[in-house]
Formats: C-alpha cells, structure tokens, sequence
C-alpha cells in the first residue's frame, strides 16, 4: 500500500490508549477461521494498524438474530461475540439476512472489507467510533459516516420478539447496553473486517 495512502487514512485519526480485555468471553470453538482470517488481513494491512492485539470480525453470512459480531483476543484466542444490524439497503424486505453489500453514497447498505477504527465522537446516537475503510469495496465510508454505534432496534428483546434485529442505514449498530464494551475494547487503531465468511 503506498505511503501517501497511509498517510491520507491516518491524517485526522486520533488513537487512544489500548483497552484490555476484561469481560468472559465466549468459547472460541470454530473460529479457528476467523482467527486465521485476521491473522492474514493483520499481515495485509499491517502498516496501518497500531494496535494488533484485537481485531473485530462481522460475519455477515448469518441472520441479524444471531451473534456475529467477534472481538478476537489474538493473544489469548478468547471471542466475545455480539449482535449487530446490518444496512436496511442490503435488506430491502427485511427478512433478517444481509442480501447485498454497497459502497454507494444513499444505498443503505452495509459494506464489506476491512476498516481502520478511528475516533471516538458523540452524535445521533451519542458515544460512536468513526472507521475508515481499507478497500475499494468500503472506502467510501467516512463520506457515508459509517460508524459504530448503538441502537434501540439491537437487543435480545428484539431478537425474541421479531425474529431479527432492526437495520441500519450501514452502521455497525450494536445493543445499547453493550455499546461501551465493544467501543472500549476495540477502540481506535484496530482492524475491523466485514464480508460474508
């Protein structure tokens, strides 16, 4: 990757204090692949990334309903996992499964690739994380103000008594209640991919 490009990505991102890891994290059966994922997309995007220790994975090949939203421990091989919408563009008939990814300004939907955690800011939807993305798949999503934040339509309430969750505009929206976990753990300067696994 070019220097100039690294040093338009970085330009304007602040990086806090890495955060470790302190809440129970779920087995980590089966996810010898997302591991071996990040590992590789680690070594890919390596000049980029500050922090290596976490590396977030969303897994959008499963339904909103289910947890697929990974925060891998590299160190320690230890997953926490979370729900998280997807783009009401990738959904249009809101089944619950992600349909089709976009990197279009006004499609709503979410976009694959990998992203450079940024910022932390408050907005809409109050404490949120900036990303920039690495990809020509997702690197339009600082001028979508694509972000990770948190959401009332995310929640196992949701989940039981709809079947899903609710969707986006092409946010990583998270549950409310878990907002600060996955915003301090993953913080600015980490990796964050997204694409069907």
């Amino acid at each position: 990757m070019a220097v100039n490009r690294r040093s338009f990505l970085l330009s304007g991102l602040s990086f806090g204090a890495a955060v470790a890891f302190s809440r129970p994290a779920l087995a980590a059966d089966g996810n010898a692949a997302l591991f071996s994922q990040a590992r590789a997309a680690l070594d890919q995007y390596g000049p980029l990334v500050r922090f290596g220790d976490v590396v977030g994975v969303t897994d959008f090949a499963q339904p909103s309903r289910a947890l697929r939203f990974h925060l891998l421990d590299m160190g320690s091989g230890r997953v926490s996992s979370f729900l998280v919408a997807h783009g009401r563009g990738s959904d249009p008939g809101h089944s619950g499964w992600l349909q089709r990814f976009s990197n279009e300004s006004g499609s709503n939907c979410s976009s694959q690739g990998a992203y450079l955690t940024s910022d932390y800011y408050n907005g809409a939807h109050g404490r949120s994380m900036r990303l920039a993305g690495l990809d020509p798949t997702n690197d339009a999503a600082q001028a979508r103000a694509i972000v990770v934040h948190g959401a009332w339509y995310v929640s196992p309430d949701m989940v039981r008594d709809h079947g899903k969750l609710g969707r986006s505009e092409g946010c990583f929206a998270v549950a409310e209640n878990e907002l600060e976990t996955v915003l301090d753990r993953l913080g600015p300067g980490r990796l964050l991919m997204a694409r069907k696994f």
